[in-house]
């Protein structure tokens, strides 16, 4: 089982403007690294959240069928496609009309289940990860749908990653350095 990113999210939670004030830069001399913390601080709280932020395209790959398909990286926008590898070796798209999915339970992951009466197809099974289910996830394409916590809590990583550019402060005391964020 794997999952990985097919179309990154083309904007961010927090917008550059957003960055400079919490941070209290004045100038654009930082501008290039800000832009890159942001993406870090994104990225970093979807992997500790388990949630797509904003709205992007993943794929993830699976062995063999399970009995129901619960898709990672809530909130989900819509299933785009299923495809597998059938018995001849041959990569085969899923009608929609062959499954059908339960967006409703999004806390824990939309969910995907054989239609009425169907059952998923016969695959190959001496190929790694045969199934591949794309669909789309997170808030949506405005920022402010994102939960004010979250992206109050990205403010505190970016803030939090501009001053501590090291992950250990050296002096009298040698200590790691807390995230508030968690």
């Amino acid at each position: 089982m794997g999952l990985s990113v097919v179309t990154a999210p083309t904007d961010e939670p927090v917008s550059l403007a957003e960055a400079r004030k919490h941070c209290r830069i004045d100038t654009a001399d930082d501008d290039g690294l800000l832009t890159g913390i942001i993406l870090a601080a994104r990225q970093w709280a979807e992997t500790y959240l388990r949630r797509a932020l904003c709205t992007q395209t993943l794929d993830l790959t699976l062995d063999c069928w399970p009995d129901t398909i619960v898709l990672p990286r809530p909130p989900h926008q819509s299933v785009t496609s299923i495809s597998y590898v059938d018995t001849a070796g041959a990569t085969q798209v899923l009608a929609t009309s062959e499954y059908q999915v339960d967006l409703s339970s999004d806390s824990l992951g939309a969910q995907i289940r054989p239609a009425y009466q169907k059952t998923w197809p016969s695959l190959r099974l001496d190929v790694f990860n045969p199934i591949t289910v794309r669909f789309v996830a997170g808030y949506g394409g405005n920022p402010s749908n994102i939960p004010d916590p979250i992206r109050s809590a990205i403010l505190l990583l970016i803030g939090h990653f501009y001053e501590n550019r090291e992950d250990v402060v050296i002096g009298t005391i040698t200590s790691s350095l807390p995230i508030g964020a968690r």
